[in-house]
């Protein structure tokens, strides 16, 4: 294990957790909202700081990014844990479950990353790369080719802003706009994100994914308040909307439907030049 960044020590060999806006006070033997940084003795560690439970060359397109680097390929990465507890995760077996996990140092991921000549370098996805924080960090300063973010946006300020001078592009989730959605299915806050998409976006290449789950989240007037939130930042910004397919422990809803998407996609083009 590596010992956590971004954390102060409390009572009682207690520590509180600053890497995101769940501000967990962690007991002694205990672990975090994440289930991935855990209290031993007074001192908070990342238990999955080299370990890796995914690994494999894909498409910039898959992130989804659009507009960054078209048609090239990057070697993509995760671990295990999520600080969000989404019954709709789509990568629900390792960011809800304790999937394998193999050792990976910082240096031999650099190392296959060098090797792959068609690759643009390294993406930081799958689960929740943010908890994931001083790997990701490690290698995002010692990677002399792209390094790539996918991400529920909930992190810290600090954290944030000493991590960004080394991303170069970034797929940031908005699953609403509605703050409920947000604090009863993500267990989150809204606020939290949108100033993670409005500091990331003078600092990087970034790009937003929103999943329309019928009956929950694609009503006409929040795709109309998304977009218009989203243009107010810069009407350039793409947005990528992604349909909802039963998973994890949301499969009483429907898959969403193919005309549903396409209508959310001509009231956000009303706001937004790029809508994938």
């Amino acid at each position: 294990m590596k010992e956590a960044l971004f954390y102060k020590k409390e009572k009682n060999n207690a520590v509180k957790c600053l890497l995101c806006p769940q501000d967990c006070k962690i007991a002694e033997g205990k672990s975090g909202f994440c289930k991935v940084r855990v209290n031993k003795k007074g001192v908070l560690y990342s238990k999955t700081y080299d370990r890796i439970s995914s690994i494999a060359m894909d498409p910039i397109e898959k992130k989804p990014l659009s507009m960054y680097k078209p048609g090239s390929n990057i070697l993509s990465v995760g671990t295990m844990g999520c600080n969000f507890k989404c019954g709709f995760c789509q990568n629900y077996q390792i960011a809800h479950e304790e999937p394998k996990l193999e050792k990976m140092t910082v240096e031999h991921l650099l190392e296959i990353s060098d090797a792959q000549t068609d690759s643009i370098g390294i993406a930081f996805t799958y689960n929740e790369p943010t908890i994931w924080y001083e790997y990701v960090l490690e290698t995002a300063e010692k990677n002399e080719k792209d390094t790539v973010l996918v991400t529920n946006g909930y992190i810290n300020m600090d954290p944030l802003k000493k991590l960004l001078p080394y991303i170069n592009a970034m797929n940031i989730d908005l699953k609403s706009m509605n703050p409920d959605f947000y604090k009863e299915v993500c267990k989150g806050e809204l606020e939290s994100i949108k100033e993670t998409i409005k500091t990331c976006y003078s600092k990087t290449h970034i790009e937003l994914t929103f999943l329309a789950i019928p009956g929950r989240n694609d009503s006409d007037e929040e795709i109309k308040e998304m977009s218009e939130w989203i243009s107010g930042i810069d009407r350039d910004i793409p947005l990528h909307i992604i349909p909802f397919r039963p998973m994890y422990k949301w499969t009483d809803l429907p898959h969403q439907t193919y005309e549903r998407i396409d209508r959310l996609k001509g009231i956000a083009r009303k706001e937004l030049k790029y809508i994938y």
